[in-house]
């Protein structure tokens, strides 16, 4: 009879509605093409929205840092842009770790959504400066290959604030592809 019960009973997966894990999962590896024209989307978005003064670019910036930063690029529409259109067009693929992208990802919206909450307070000579931080950050990695927040992840990393085991690749020399 325990068998028959055993037999019946649905898998836990089955059991529940809405994987969560998968909602806000994040992909590993990351192409790297496909975030360092992101970035240059970003860059893109970021410097109309300096040169014109439009404040409404901020929380544009702020929002698809924060779709990335949640929910991967499923639902990002310069993530989107650039993994189904710009990067196959371009024909490239260099597989690196998901974890530091994704950190990066993060300060890349703590810093836009400062900056649009800056603006919205009547701070905008340090909402403008912010702006031009993140100008410089996401033009690193468009047009020198250079993530800082995947820098400052690894600083972190090493340092034990971040466990080894959120990334495994970045850690171990013989895990990285060349």
């Amino acid at each position: 009879m325990s068998k028959l019960m055993d037999a019946q009973t649905p898998a836990p997966a089955a059991r529940r509605g809405v994987d969560w894990r998968m909602v806000f999962a994040f992909p590993n590896p990351v192409n790297e093409y496909s975030a360092r024209i992101t970035a240059a989307l970003v860059v893109l978005l970021s410097a109309v929205t300096f040169l014109t003064g439009f404040g409404w670019g901020l929380a544009v910036i702020a929002a698809g840092f924060w779709l990335r930063v949640l929910f991967g690029p499923r639902i990002s529409p310069l993530a989107q842009l650039s993994i189904k259109v710009l990067t196959p067009w371009l024909g490239r693929t260099r597989l690196v770790p998901g974890p530091p992208k994704r950190f990066a990802q993060g300060i890349g919206a703590a810093v836009s959504t400062a900056a649009a909450l800056l603006l919205a307070a009547g701070a905008a000579p340090a909402a403008w400066v912010l702006l031009a931080v993140l100008i410089v950050a996401a033009s690193l990695e468009a047009f020198a290959g250079f993530c800082l927040g995947c820098t400052i992840f690894g600083f972190l990393q090493r340092r034990g604030l971040i466990p080894e085991d959120v990334c495994e690749a970045c850690n171990n020399i013989s895990l990285r592809r060349p």
